[in-house]
């Protein structure tokens, strides 16, 4: 498994128990469900900030001003993780991720969860710019998911209902 190096920059992610060990977590099941031949002292890299940060990255990286939650910065193309130290970074914001999982009535720490699983599956090169992709990408992240105990994250009517 890589190496996990987080970096935490607003203070509400306080707010969620055993954090860190949640993000590394996540973080190694999706390596191990891509099961990507990766160099020992390979390294993801996760910023835990705040919307005004994440606001400049996707102003400065996708000409979007506007926040996100989740943004992936892959460090190589995905025919050479294997020789990569970085497989990239990934930064998450704090109020959007909040605002969401109270919006879909879930457990902040599944809807990070499932962020940090999306983030990583980005950096192994997987995409969702079309539904083909979407559906596979989608069918991953349930299984990931599914293996850590949390629960479809596309379900939101039935998240809604419990």
């Amino acid at each position: 498994m890589a190496a996990v190096a987080i970096t935490c920059e607003a203070p509400g992610w306080s707010a969620i128990p055993k954090l860190e060990s949640l993000v590394r977590r996540a973080v190694d099941a999706a390596l191990a469900a891509e099961d990507v031949e990766l160099r020992d002292d390979a390294e993801v890299s996760i910023l835990l900030t705040d919307d005004d940060a994440i606001r400049d990255l996707n102003t400065q990286w996708r000409s979007k001003d506007k926040p996100t939650n989740v943004l992936s910065f892959p460090s190589v193309s995905p025919d050479r993780l294997h020789e990569a130290r970085s497989l990239g970074d990934i930064a998450i914001a704090c109020e959007t991720v909040f605002a969401e999982a109270n919006a879909e009535a879930k457990p902040v720490a599944d809807h990070l969860t499932h962020l940090v699983v999306h983030g990583v599956l980005h950096l192994l090169g997987r995409d969702h710019e079309n539904d083909e992709e979407a559906e596979e990408m989608e069918a991953l992240e349930r299984a990931i998911l599914a293996g850590l105990g949390v629960p479809d994250p596309y379900d939101v009517a039935g998240a809604a209902q419990e």
